[in-house]
């Protein structure tokens, strides 16, 4: 197969190049988006509530806004608004100290999301790794941790 890379940047893609670019789109879309109803249906919290409760669950429940934000590639008010809507329902709490904000997940977050991760990793095997051999899903894996390297641009 070739990879084209002697093509100058402004060569159109091929149209087996476009369909691999449209099916990654709809497949990361699909996949995304059946977790997160899973996740949803049995939880109620969305998939940023997620990534949120387990960022901060990660670090023993209390994490630094600006962290956060790091971690998650939000920008701060996207994050603060969020964490209003979080805060408003019980799952985590705010607090300044010196040199910025740190988010502490409550006792109903720390419950929720106990409730939650093994819902999520059902809806990830099902949807992601259940329709995959073992071999299969190795080379995903593979195929992906290329993709994400910091030297595959």
């Amino acid at each position: 197969m070739s990879t084209r890379k002697d093509l100058p940047a402004s060569t159109p893609l091929s149209l087996s190049e476009r369909a691999l670019w449209f099916a990654w789109k709809r497949a990361h879309e699909v996949l995304r988006t059946r977790v997160a109803e899973d996740v949803r249906a049995a939880t109620g919290l969305s998939d940023p509530d997620m990534a949120i409760l387990i960022h901060a669950a990660d670090v023993d429940g209390t994490v630094r806004q600006n962290q956060l934000a790091v971690v998650l590639g939000w920008d701060r008010t996207r994050l603060s608004h969020h964490l209003s809507r979080m805060e408003d329902r019980g799952l985590v709490t705010r607090r300044r100290v010196t040199g910025g904000v740190e988010v502490e997940v409550t006792d109903a977050g720390i419950e929720i999301v106990a409730v939650a991760q093994p819902v999520h990793a059902a809806a990830v095997r099902r949807h992601l790794i259940e329709p995959f051999t073992g071999v299969q899903v190795e080379h995903l894996r593979q195929a992906l941790d290329r993709i994400a390297a910091p030297d595959s641009i």
